[in-house]
Parts: C-alpha cells; sequence; structure tokens
C-alpha cells in the first residue's frame, strides 16, 4: 500500500500571501481584504496595524540614514506589504524611520503623519479610534511598547541587531487584540 504524503509547505511563500494569510488567521472571521479594491473603513470594522522597527542604519549617530542593507531590506518590505492598501502610515521625524516608511507611503497615496516617540499612548489611542489598515515605522525601543499599548504581544524586547520583525495587530471592537509576528 503506498502512503500518500500530506505536500510540505515551501520554506518562502509568497509576500503577500504571508500577510494576507497572518490577517485572516489574526483577524478570525472578521472583514478584512487585502487588495486594493478594499472601501473606506466603516467605525466598527477591525483596525490592522502593522508595527515595523526602521531598517538597518549606517552607523549610531541620532539621526543616522539607512545603510544599503537597511535599503534593501525596506525593498522586501515593500514587496512583502505592496497589497495592503494602507489607509495610514506613522513614523516618527528620524531619518532612518521615514525612509524605511516613505516608500509605501508613496507606492499607496498616503502622508506620512508624523508622531512622538514620547507619546505612544496617545497614538495608541488615535489608532485605535481609526478605523482602517495603519503601517508605523519606530524604533527597537518603541515598537514592542506600541504593540503592547494596543493591547498585542510585543513578543519580547527587540535586540539592538535586530530588524526583521513585523508585527500585525489586529483589533476588533469588542475582542481583545491578536498579534501575528512575522520575519523578513
Amino acid at each position: 500500500m503506498t502512503r500518500s504524503r500530506i505536500p510540505r509547505f515551501r520554506r518562502r511563500a509568497d509576500a503577500s500571501t504571508l500577510v494576507a494569510f497572518a490577517a485572516c488567521l489574526a483577524a478570525v472571521g472578521a472583514p478584512i481584504r487585502l487588495d486594493a479594491q478594499v472601501a473606506a473603513p466603516a467605525a466598527d470594522e477591525a483596525v490592522t496595524v502593522f508595527l515595523v522597527r526602521h531598517a538597518e542604519r549606517l552607523d549610531d549617530s541620532p539621526n543616522s540614514p539607512l545603510n544599503d542593507v537597511g535599503r534593501e531590506r525596506v525593498e522586501r518590505l515593500r514587496t512583502l506589504l505592496a497589497d495592503v492598501d494602507f489607509t495610514h502610515i506613522h513614523s516618527t521625524n528620524l531619518t532612518r524611520t521615514l525612509d524605511t516608511a516613505r516608500p509605501i507611503a508613496e507606492d499607496d497615496g498616503v502622508e506620512l503623519t508624523l508622531y512622538s516617540a514620547g507619546e505612544l499612548e496617545q497614538l495608541a489611542e488615535t489608532i485605535r479610534a481609526t478605523p482602517g489598515r495603519h503601517l508605523v515605522s519606530g524604533h527597537s525601543n518603541t515598537t514592542p511598547r506600541l504593540a503592547e499599548a494596543l493591547g498585542g504581544d510585543p513578543h519580547g524586547p527587540i535586540d539592538h541587531m535586530e530588524y526583521d520583525r513585523l508585527y500585525i495587530i489586529v483589533i476588533q471592537p469588542g475582542r481583545p487584540a491578536v498579534t501575528t509576528l512575522l520575519r523578513f
């Protein structure tokens, strides 16, 4: 007798498939669509938040730009998030966070909104009250704190040399937030 084998998933799935899969898992039946034809969100719809630390920086100066590896990571992130169709994009005013978020904002035709890293609770309140799909470009010390402020799981601190976390937090009215952590 021949045993049929269940095929294994490929190690690397298509980037947009991963984002769609993670969002669907997190939403558990929420009416979230990740294609470019998404209508404006209603007040009772889920808020989906994508949190990312800025990509690799050139040096340890206070307003360091991205290095070549960081710019390559931004391109991977753009590809990964190409089908999300963001409604809101937030960044601190430092070069490295702006350079991480700006290409995605330009791709989606969304104005970049600046936030203060010292006012994460206020940002979390604003995001929770604004249905849609948000991208937030932050820092190693702010991204896990913002995940927690949104009701999500920060999955511990981000190491100084760790740049590959992508949190997807789905906030549905009347339900606890659901966090999916991806690496890119």
